[in-house]
């Protein structure tokens, strides 16, 4: 399989991380920010644990009515039948309590018995009852209980009312009073943040500082016009009073957009190094919670703590994640917690004075998902594209990285830098790492041209899995599909030039064809495309006409044919029928349903002029094919035998040379050969031993 990607050359970035925490960091884990956390109180919190336990206390030692509640007929009914002792029953503020005689009803229930035992006759107990009563019936239940002749007595009839309910208005009070509590304590941090609920409303960014970073311009490398752009930011932060002589007033916002790993965050970094100022950073995820509120309540802490620190920088990284255009796709229209936070960052970016010396700086790979309230000018005034790095921004790149490892004298960055397009500066700092792995376990003393090839092909496409068993059969169809397409990318000079061919597995291919463009891309021309198009099908074809059968190993090369001729149709206007217009639409990455403004006879044409194209590439190729069938039979059979091989080699192949170099087994009985151990020397046992050997202990 041949993966060839017309490289789209830019911009990168380098990993740079703070090491320890900033020296003006007083919150907590080096969150927080300058802004010191507010002391804690003891006092109130010791109050309302006292609060806590007096309810809880009340609750579990309220002693509560005794007995089984009667209403109050049946109580009086008992009393005229004798059934309730003399002197038991006692008239209360708010019910009367009484004792029923023993014998008589109602009584408990006896014990239950032993199971196949008859129950034991255990005689009843007398039983508590009582029944509650209005103030309005003390006069009528004394003349009841006075009719029936039974004794009776009051106790604390002449308590008041106040004094019944004081346990339930204590209760309330303590619950009103912890509500105020947890109130006062959200009110106190300015608008949310902090309080009881302790840092869940606070900004959880990072502060670092110059100190901790570590990081300056010349750290960062291969994007020297955006360096340029912001290098009045740097000398704002430096001297703003140079700016406020004329009346210039310094963008309150910048956004850095580009592809993942191309430096936005070193560079936000390398601006507060430059300038020596407070950087808080924080992501975009982090003002996202389940609560609605909350990320607003962070967003107010975060601007708060970065006025009272100016002058500072903060850096919100992938603010895509808050800051998506509103009313788009299926959102609820404003509600949800994602906007409120949004709505927050304008507000606070809206109010930033003359005086406030805050930079707000954000990146994001996704431009075209933003709010355009957020990125019109007065909130982020400039917008600063970092791409790919070039060929230059790479070998740029590479040196910085490589003073971190120790290099042979045999490696040409330039050349790895031209072998990497379409890498980023994460790539290519991932590339020099692997290389150093790499031959640390080779034993090498340093880094040599071939590890760092080896990195290169693991970083884009995987480990080798040399120790993959492959059935011969399969073997010699990915020999000759990778063949078809090195010799085809050798013989067509629109297309880039081969670097190496091999029949390795790596990641989930079998074999791979590497370019190695000679210039950066910035567009394509029709003639590379077709070339382009023509060397994936190369690979098919020679399978085909080798084996007999038709494979899968041709769907990522059937894939990218397809992808490249529909891009020149609806996109590039290389179609002669449907002349120079666009039919791709927007970015349909939002949207539900493809966008398609054109009539279903207009998408008939385009159908046929993608299938047009495909075939024009495949019949080609399938001539070429023909032509130097010779010259892909050698390629293939020596692909099988070294399983690698370079331009040279197979230039040198198609000439009709043969190759002198060692195989793989020969390779692999020369290490064994190495390793194996001397046999050791045989004694003569005739021979008489040395003056100085002394007599065997047995």
């Amino acid at each position: 399989m041949n993966q060839l990607r017309p490289p789209i050359h830019a911009q990168q970035n380098q990993p740079g991380q703070g090491k320890g925490p900033a020296p003006g960091n007083r919150g907590p884990g080096g969150q927080g920010g300058p802004g010191a956390v507010p002391p804690r109180r003891p006092g109130l919190t010791l109050v309302m644990l006292l609060g806590l336990m007096v309810l809880v206390g009340m609750v579990l030692f309220s002693g509560g009515p005794d007995g089984q509640q009667q209403p109050l007929p049946t109580l009086i009914e008992y009393a005229k039948q004798g059934k309730l002792k003399d002197g038991s029953i006692i008239i209360e503020t708010g019910r009367v309590v009484a004792e029923v005689k023993e014998n008589a009803t109602p009584w408990t229930a006896p014990a239950p018995a032993d199971e196949g035992k008859a129950p034991a006759a255990t005689p009843q107990q007398p039983m508590r009852i009582y029944s509650t009563i209005l103030p309005d019936d003390y006069g009528w239940i004394r003349n009841q209980l006075t009719a029936a002749g039974v004794g009776w007595s009051e106790e604390n009839t002449g308590q008041s009312w106040f004094m019944t309910l004081l346990p339930s208005l204590l209760s309330l009070g303590v619950l009103i009073f912890i509500f105020w509590f947890f109130m006062r304590g959200l009110r106190s941090a300015g608008g949310g943040p902090g309080g009881m609920l302790g840092n869940f409303g606070k900004s959880r960014h990072r502060l670092q500082t110059k100190d901790s970073t570590g990081i300056t311009f010349k750290d960062v490398a291969g994007i020297e016009e955006a360096k340029e752009e912001v290098s009045e930011i740097v000398e704002f932060l430096r001297n703003p009073k140079k700016f406020a002589r004329l009346g210039g007033r310094i963008p309150r916002g910048v956004l850095l957009s580009g592809p993942p790993g191309c430096g936005k965050t070193m560079l936000a970094k390398a601006i507060a190094g430059e300038a020596d100022a407070p950087f808080f950073s924080i992501s975009g995820s982090d003002f996202v919670e389940m609560f609605v509120g909350v990320g607003a309540s962070r967003v107010r802490d975060l601007f708060k703590q970065a006025k009272e620190n100016a002058p500072c920088i903060i850096f919100l990284d992938e603010i895509d994640a808050v800051g998506r255009r509103r009313g788009g796709g299926f959102n609820s229209g404003g509600h949800d917690e994602r906007e409120q936070t949004l709505n927050a960052i304008l507000v606070e970016m809206d109010g930033f004075e003359a005086s406030d010396q805050v930079i707000v700086i954000a990146g994001t790979n996704r431009l075209d998902v933003l709010d355009p309230a957020l990125t019109r000018p007065g909130r982020f005034d400039r917008s600063i594209q970092v791409p790919l790095p070039d060929v230059k921004g790479r070998a740029e790149i590479l040196a910085v990285h490589a003073k971190k490892v120790k290099m042979g004298p045999d490696v040409d960055l330039a050349r790895i830098a031209k072998a990497t397009p379409m890498f980023s500066g994460a790539d290519l700092a991932a590339l020099i790492n692997e290389s150093a792995i790499i031959a640390t376990m080779a034993e090498k003393d340093f880094i040599e041209q071939n590890d760092l090839e080896e990195a290169r092909d693991k970083v884009r496409w995987g480990r080798a899995n040399k120790s993959r068993r492959i059935e011969q059969q399969e073997r010699e169809a990915t020999a000759y599909h990778e063949a078809g397409h090195a010799v085809l990318q050798v013989l067509l000079k629109d297309a880039d030039p081969l670097h190496k061919v091999t029949i390795i597995p790596r990641g989930q291919a079998l074999g791979v064809t590497f370019s190695l463009p000679d210039k950066d891309r910035y567009g394509y021309s029709r003639r590379f495309m077709e070339a382009t198009m023509r060397v994936l099908c190369g690979g098919r074809l020679a399978e085909v006409r080798h084996t007999g059968d038709i494979s899968s190993g041709a769907g990522m090369d059937i894939q990218m044919v397809t992808a490249y001729a529909r891009a020149m149709v609806l996109k590039w206007g290389m179609s002669d029928r449907l002349g120079f217009v666009n039919y791709g639409g927007e970015d349909g990455r939002e949207m539900y349903t493809p966008d398609k403004d054109y009539s279903p006879e207009t998408a008939r044409i385009i159908d046929e002029e993608i299938r047009r194209l495909s075939d024009e590439a495949y019949d080609e190729a399938r001539r070429m094919v023909e032509q130097h069938w010779t010259a892909i039979d050698a390629v293939a059979q020596a692909l099988l035998k070294y399983e690698t091989l370079t331009r040279d080699e197979v230039e040198r192949l198609m000439r009709g040379e043969k190759l002198e170099k060692s195989t793989v087994s020969d390779l692999l009985q020369r290490e064994f050969a190495a390793a194996k151990p001397a046999p050791a020397p045989t004694t003569d046992p005739d021979a008489e031993p040395p003056a100085s050997a002394l007599p065997s202990p047995a």
